[in-house]
């Protein structure tokens, strides 16, 4: 259904979820993020990072390690809590939270009553404004008491990594997850109070075939899923040690990833969804996200696409990223120098970047060509940009009407390369990225 041009995707490219991007972060003073936070004026939301999992995956990119160690896991927590005690104290008061999301790794990698802690210990030393609550979650360690504390707090909102249901792809991913213990999963969220579901669904996948996907595509559709990101596998064992286990020669080549993509985005289209850009779904008439992109609320952050109003998103635990109007800081990634530094209350971004006017401008029309397909670029700005983006143009992928630059349905799945052209770190920059489908 979308024209293919491989040479406009040969160049890797960020996903996007901020800009600058965390590529291109670099040491920062803890006291930059303190002033952040004591003169932070708007309501906030929070994001918690537990970066364990009670199984590893050879694919998974996100820092995270096994909980098989307790002491290492409980001491990781008394941080946390610490850091939310300093954190919550340098925000003026008054200052409201709105958003709670909690990721990894798997939150549900420590014990439910850990949980329910952690949740006290936000309600007590932040202001909490009926937040929404969000949860991602590994199926393969969800068990009833862990949904029932979910309904206990109120979480709305819970994403699953299932990635796929192919018995043969799942055991090349190291992530084997019988459909019974997802559909369990689905059971007692729903029970739980759960109104928004996500799956998270990859194609890419080594020995994935087309069939593969679509049959994942179906059995999704049929739990109920509101909410599907549908992520290509990006393949970057120097990068991510752990990748190694996976074998290279056995994944689709990028042919078959682009027909994937494809099928994926026509299948949701027509079976309910509203594509929330060109790898999400949401499902129509029902789910914020999909309202989000209707209403023109759509936004990105860390967590990907969003319908979150905040312009400040404060990241709490080891490699978390807090992100406001003018800075981009991170917390110290690895977890015994964060579990020291926070557990005695220091602040521990020691990463991130500093965001001028005009990192804000392009980051504005990154977000709007990814949120809305079309932003309002500027006279000089498109005299930038013109030459790369004249291939785009001449094959119909994107149009130029005076000031406003549009992507064109055809050219949905070359929307990040596109975006890129307006990165000004890109051109000085020589990480590796994912594919761009």
């Amino acid at each position: 259904m979308w024209p293919y041009y491989p040479e406009l995707l040969e160049t890797p490219v960020p996903r996007y979820t901020s800009y600058p991007t965390a590529a291109d972060f670099d040491l920062l003073p803890a006291c930059h993020y303190r002033t952040e936070l004591e003169r932070t004026q708007s309501d906030v939301s929070l994001y918690l990072h537990i970066p364990f999992c009670e199984q590893i995956c050879y694919y998974c990119g996100c820092n995270t390690g096994k909980a098989n160690k307790r002491q290492r896991l409980e001491s990781y927590l008394r941080a946390l809590h610490r850091e939310i005690e300093t954190v919550a104290a340098l925000l003026p008061r008054g200052t409201r939270v709105g958003r709670v999301a909690f990721g990894g790794g798997s939150p549900n990698a420590i014990a439910p009553v850990e949980f329910l802690r952690l949740v006290d210990a936000l309600t007590i030393h932040f202001e909490m404004d009926d937040p929404i609550f969000s949860i991602e979650l590994d199926p393969r360690t969800m068990t009833k008491d862990w949904a029932q504390v979910l309904g206990a707090v109120g979480v709305e909102r819970a994403s699953l990594g299932v990635q796929t249901f192919a018995t043969h792809c799942q055991q090349t991913i190291g992530r084997v997850q019988p459909e019974d213990q997802i559909v369990q999963t689905v059971d007692w969220l729903r029970e739980a109070g759960v109104t928004s579901l996500n799956f998270d669904l990859m194609y890419g996948l080594p020995g994935q075939s087309l069939a593969d996907l679509e049959d994942s595509m179906h059995r999704t559709r049929v739990l109920g899923a509101d909410r599907v990101a549908l992520f290509g596998y990006a393949h970057v064992p120097h990068v991510v040690p752990r990748q190694r286990m996976i074998d290279a020669s056995d994944l689709p080549g990028r042919d078959a990833r682009f027909e994937m993509a494809a099928t994926g985005f026509g299948y949701f289209l027509t079976h309910g969804y509203l594509p929330v850009g060109f790898d999400h779904f949401a499902r129509a008439g029902g789910d914020p996200l999909a309202a989000a992109v209707t209403s023109g609320g759509l936004k990105r952050n860390f967590q990907g696409f969003t319908d979150d109003p905040s312009d400040v998103l404060i990241g709490l635990g080891a490699s978390a990223i807090s992100s406001f109007p003018g800075l981009i800081a991170q917390n110290e990634k690895n977890s015994g120098r964060y579990r020291m530094q926070a557990g005695e209350g220091h602040l521990t971004a020691n990463r991130g970047i500093h965001r001028t006017a005009d990192d804000r401008y392009r980051g504005a029309i990154i977000e709007r060509l990814l949120c809305e397909g079309r932003s309002r670029v500027g006279a000089r700005m498109l005299s930038e940009v013109a030459p790369r983006l004249a291939p785009f143009v001449d094959r119909g992928l994107a149009s130029i009407d005076r000031e406003w630059l549009r992507i064109e349905p055809d050219g949905l799945p070359y929307a990040r390369t596109i975006a890129s052209l307006f990165d000004a770190y890109r051109t000085v920059s020589p990480r590796q990225f994912s594919s761009a489908v």
